[in-house]
């Protein structure tokens, strides 16, 4: 039955040619979308009901709706329409197959490319908690997700190992990110399959580092080869260490901490030369009698710049990207929600399109808290997912394609 209330017009304008999607528009305008799918070979040749344009905004709508069904997010993407007069012949939705069809011929790249082109850290000076010692705070981490259980998923993804040697129920892909510790944004990323380690997936994101941070990351990330690559791009690092691992004593400093040289283990660690680190050494009392040991390396070597202090409780700051994967991964996604899409291509095109939300989210609170001079940490990620989701009800137009 066509949607009541659904009509096509006299001329040749489509129903797409006046989806509103609010937000996503302002961080996602028209015509850099336009331009992305142009640059990686998407433009379509012929006219179609539901161009590539507006399967990239329903790829980001998906996420912010990710209970519905295809057709509930495209009613959603198409619910603040503003019609002309003259209009009488009914109209029917797209089915779901012409949906998934539109979905295929986009793939996973435009989506990707507008998350890389878009997304970038978010915080200014006055940003509370964003900067120590004039660098911004950075946290690098990884998370999984749960995807739908097919064949192709399960052949590309693989899944984790469970007791017994089962395995778990569903297919597991692998997101490792860099997030602003200030404000939560998630602006950069790289995804793969669940076999390939974090550290792996990681050194992509390495290259991108940039001078002027200060990056975060556990004591899982460390290995010498990952260490020097990631400092050599002039990026300073702050993670910790295992416990097993043993720095070359150099030099004690008055704040406490101390100069050392790692080297890589084994045979090769003879012949490489070391490279100079600070370590700081502190313990957390947690209240239940145990005082858990904590060893940072910091490329900060000089304690009037950063305090042994200052960036054990730092370190603590790491802890908000793991807060940005849970407003992605239980509010935004949803708790327990396996990713609806059966194929390799389009589960990728699923997750940039959550990071793609995810960022636009952040962006609306970091505005509203820089316009109310609070630190963003303050504003609810629920209250601002509510706020995108109506936003995208509302009336506000925008064509299309270009013409």
């Amino acid at each position: 039955m066509p949607r009541a209330g659904w009509v096509k017009p006299v001329s040749d304008r489509r129903l797409s040619d006046l989806i509103s999607v609010g937000l996503l528009t302002k961080v996602f305008p028209p015509e850099l979308v336009d331009q992305v799918i142009a640059d990686v070979g998407r433009t379509e040749q012929r006219n179609r009901s539901l161009p590539a344009r507006v399967m990239a905004y329903f790829a980001i709508g998906m996420a912010l709706y990710s209970q519905g069904s295809y057709e509930d997010v495209l009613a959603q993407l198409t619910d603040g329409l503003s019609w002309s007069s003259g209009w009488s012949e009914s109209w029917s939705p797209p089915s779901k197959s012409a949906i998934f069809q539109a979905r295929a011929r986009l793939g996973a790249e435009p989506i990707r490319e507008l998350f890389a082109r878009v997304a970038r850290p978010l915080a200014t000076p006055d940003t509370p908690g964003a900067f120590l010692a004039g660098r911004r705070l950075v946290a690098i981490d990884g998370t999984c997700l749960d995807v739908a259980d097919t064949p192709e998923n399960t052949a590309f993804f693989g899944r984790a190992g469970v007791n017994k040697g089962e395995q778990a129920a569903f297919p597991l892909a692998r997101v490792v990110a860099l997030a602003e510790c200030g404000t939560h944004a998630i602006f950069d990323a790289v995804v793969g399959p669940y076999t390939t380690s974090e550290i792996e997936l990681s050194r992509e994101l390495v290259g991108r580092l940039q001078p002027g941070m200060l990056v975060l990351a556990d004591r899982g990330f460390y290995g010498f080869r990952w260490w020097q690559q990631a400092s050599s791009t002039g990026t300073d690092l702050c993670w910790r260490v295992k416990s097993n691992l043993k720095p070359r004593h150099v030099d004690t400093l008055a704040d406490g901490s101390w100069l050392a040289d790692v080297t890589p283990g084994g045979n090769e660690g003879r012949t490489t030369p070391p490279r100079r680190v600070r370590v700081v050494d502190y313990s957390i009392d947690d209240g239940r009698g145990d005082h858990e040991p904590y060893r940072l390396l910091t490329t900060i070597l000089e304690p009037d710049v950063a305090s042994a202090e200052e960036l054990a409780l730092v370190y603590a700051e790491r802890w908000e990207i793991e807060s940005a994967f849970d407003e992605l991964k239980t509010h935004q996604r949803g708790p327990r929600t396996v990713l609806r899409s059966k194929s390799p291509e389009l589960v990728h095109q699923e997750i940039w399109g959550h990071l793609c939300c995810h960022f636009a989210i952040r962006t609306l609170m970091w505005e509203a808290a820089a316009h109310a001079d609070e630190d963003p940490d303050r504003v609810s990620f629920v209250a601002a997912l509510r706020i995108a989701r109506r936003s995208v009800a509302q009336r506000g137009a925008f064509p299309p394609s270009g013409h």
